[in-house]
C-alpha cells in the first residue's frame, strides 16, 4: 500500500487565476427597464441605450476586485484594506482590483414565473421544471403586462371564497370579449450588445446621458416600490432569495445560517424596495478628481454604483443622496489637518 501511494502522481492544486487587468471603459452596464404609469396598469418600456452610453462617454473606469464582491468607480481602486475574499489574510486586506461586468453593478435578481399568481404554492420537486426571469419583470407580468413567451392568467371578476386557503373562479361568461392589446407585440426583453452602442462624441451629450440614465434609474425604482404596495412580494429572512406573490414557494433551496435544522426552507418576510433592486453602494469620488487616502476614511461618503456613474459623467447630484455622499462634510487636504479636527 505504501509502494503504491508513493508511486501515484502527486495532484497539486490548479494555480488561481489573477484577476483581470483593469481596462478603461465599463465593458457593459445596465439595460435599464423603465416603469411608467398608464392607468390602471404600469407600461413597460425598455431603456438599453441610457447606462452603457454612460460608461462609454465618463471618464475613468468602473473597476472590481477579483477576490470578493466589492467594486469602485473609479480610475483606480480605493486603498481601505476591506477585502474579506479568498486569500485576504495574505494580501492583508487589501483589494486586487480588476474590470467589471453589469451584473456587479445592477445585481440580477430572480424569481420563479408564475402562471397563477393565487394557485399552489410550488413545491420543492417542481423548482427545476418552473422558469426563473428576472424578478422586476415578473413583478410587471403580475401588474398587468403582457409577454407571449410568459404566459400568466388573468382574471376579471374577484374570486369566490369556500374555505380558508379555498376559493373558485367566479363566472365571467357574462363579461364581453377583452379587446386585444397591441402595445406589447414588439419584445420587450431583447438586449443592445455592447459593440452596438455609439459613444457620446462630445462633453454636452455625455453629459445629457448621464441626465437622462439617472432618471431612468429613479424610474425604476419609484415605480418598482408603487408596485410592490399593490401586489405582494416576498423574500427570504436568510437569504437573499425573492418571491413575487402572496405566499413563499416551498422549494427547500436555503443554504444560509443554520439551514439544516431548517431542512433548507426559506423563513419568508415582505420584502423592501433594495431586496428587489440592490442599490450597491460604492464610494463618492471627491469632486477634485485627488485619490481616496486610507487615514481619511471617516471623511468620505457613499452612493449607488449608478448614480456614481451618472455624477462622474457629469449629472446633477439628487437631492436624496446628498446625505449619503456626505457633500456637506470638509476633505481635510493632509493627514496632520484631519488629525485637528474634533
Amino acid at each position: 500500500m505504501r509502494e503504491a501511494l508513493a508511486m501515484r502522481p502527486s495532484t497539486s492544486a490548479t494555480p488561481l487565476l489573477p484577476p483581470p487587468s483593469c481596462s478603461s471603459r465599463l465593458p457593459q452596464i445596465i439595460h435599464f427597464v423603465g416603469l411608467r404609469w398608464s392607468a390602471p396598469r404600469f407600461q413597460v418600456r425598455e431603456r438599453a441605450d441610457a447606462g452603457v452610453g454612460v460608461a462609454k462617454g465618463a471618464p475613468g473606469c468602473s473597476v472590481r476586485l477579483g477576490y470578493c464582491s466589492e467594486i469602485h468607480v473609479g480610475s483606480v481602486g480605493h486603498p481601505f484594506r476591506t477585502c474579506r475574499g479568498m486569500l485576504s489574510d495574505k494580501r492583508r486586506g487589501e483589494h486586487d482590483w480588476g474590470s467589471t461586468l453589469a451584473e456587479a453593478i445592477f445585481v440580477p435578481v430572480e424569481a420563479y414565473h408564475l402562471e397563477d399568481r393565487l394557485g399552489n404554492r410550488i413545491p420543492h420537486d417542481q423548482r427545476f421544471a418552473i422558469p426563473r426571469i428576472p424578478a422586476l419583470v415578473e413583478l410587471c407580468i403580475q401588474a398587468g403586462v403582457d409577454l407571449p413567451e410568459y404566459p400568466t392568467k388573468r382574471r376579471r371578476k374577484p374570486i369566490i371564497k369556500t374555505g380558508r386557503k379555498e376559493f373558485v373562479d367566479a363566472n365571467e361568461d357574462d363579461l364581453p370579449d377583452e379587446e386585444p392589446d397591441d402595445r406589447f407585440k414588439q419584445p420587450l426583453l431583447q438586449e443592445l450588445h455592447y459593440d452596438e452602442t455609439i459613444a457620446p462624441s462630445s462633453l454636452e451629450e455625455t453629459v445629457a446621458l448621464a441626465e437622462e440614465t439617472l432618471k431612468a434609474w429613479e424610474t425604476v425604482r419609484d415605480g418598482t416600490l408603487k408596485l410592490m404596495k399593490s401586489y405582494a412580494v416576498r423574500v427570504c429572512g436568510y437569504c437573499p432569495e425573492v418571491h413575487i406573490g402572496p405566499t413563499g414557494h416551498k422549494a427547500r433551496n436555503c443554504g444560509s445560517f443554520k439551514h439544516q435544522q431548517r431542512n433548507g426552507q426559506h423563513g419568508w418576510q415582505a420584502a423592501v424596495l433594495d431586496d428587489l433592486i440592490p442599490p450597491r453602494y460604492v464610494w463618492h469620488m471627491p469632486e477634485s478628481g485627488e485619490e481616496l487616502q486610507r487615514e481619511l476614511k471617516s471623511f468620505y461618503g457613499q452612493a449607488p454604483a449608478v448614480v456614481e456613474i451618472c455624477i462622474q459623467a457629469g449629472a446633477e447630484v439628487p437631492e436624496k443622496y446628498k446625505a449619503t455622499m456626505r457633500l456637506d462634510v470638509g476633505i481635510p487636504s493632509s493627514l496632520r489637518e484631519a488629525e485637528m479636527v474634533v
